[in-house]
């Protein structure tokens, strides 16, 4: 073989994949936890009403199943979690 051969097991578009910037991925776990509003923030689901719901009272309770704002401290790590959403 000379050296004009192509070695086989080397992608030809390899030299390319090596300088092109990672993707940016969505974080999967976020974007099921996190909707976007429409004044561009975001709102979750608030905890604690999984389990053990004896010893909470029934306004507790359903003041649990509403959704809360994600606080404004949060906002620019679930921005990067959530590139495109």
């Amino acid at each position: 073989m000379g050296s004009d051969s192509i070695d086989p097991l080397i992608p030809l578009d390899a030299s390319k994949r090596e300088k092109a910037m990672p993707k940016m991925k969505t974080n999967r776990g976020a974007a099921k936890r996190f909707r976007r509003t429409a004044g561009g923030g975001f709102k979750r689901g608030q905890s604690h009403h999984r389990h053990i719901l004896t010893k909470k009272s029934a306004k507790r309770k359903r003041q649990l199943v509403a959704t809360a704002r994600v606080h404004d401290a949060d906002q620019r790590a679930v921005r990067r979690l959530l590139p495109f959403i």
